[in-house]
């Protein structure tokens, strides 16, 4: 999880093969310039980045879909376990309801620095 939000804003520090790591980099620019093209007004005008990075738009994405993007990976997870006693101080429902008491996502590995984790 951690390592998606890091990748969709661009702070990846992944030292593998280059190429997939540029053929990834091409296809983020490319998703977040649509978006960017779909903005109007001050949120085009708050996002504009001349390299075509968008990271901005990256980060503050990130921040109002990380809860998506955990719900897409860890609801109808049979069993899952992993997190259970990490949040609402071991009172967690995330077997059954896939996020903890307050519906937050229950780590804040993604806000992290990577080389830290």
């Amino acid at each position: 999880f951690a390592d998606i939000g890091d990748i969709v804003r661009g702070r990846d520090l992944y030292r593998g093969d280059n190429r997939e790591k540029t053929k990834l980099e091409k296809n983020l620019k490319k998703i977040f310039g649509k978006i960017h093209n779909g903005l109007d007004g001050e949120a085009k005008k708050h996002y504009q980045d001349e390299s075509g990075n968008y990271y901005k738009l990256r980060e503050d994405w990130w921040d109002a879909n990380r809860q998506q993007v955990w719900k897409a990976i860890t609801c109808k997870v049979e069993n899952a376990q992993y997190f259970k006693d990490t949040c609402s101080g071991g009172k967690s429902h995330i077997d059954t309801h896939c996020h903890c008491i307050g519906g937050d996502v229950p780590t804040y590995f993604d806000y992290v620095p990577q080389y830290l984790r």
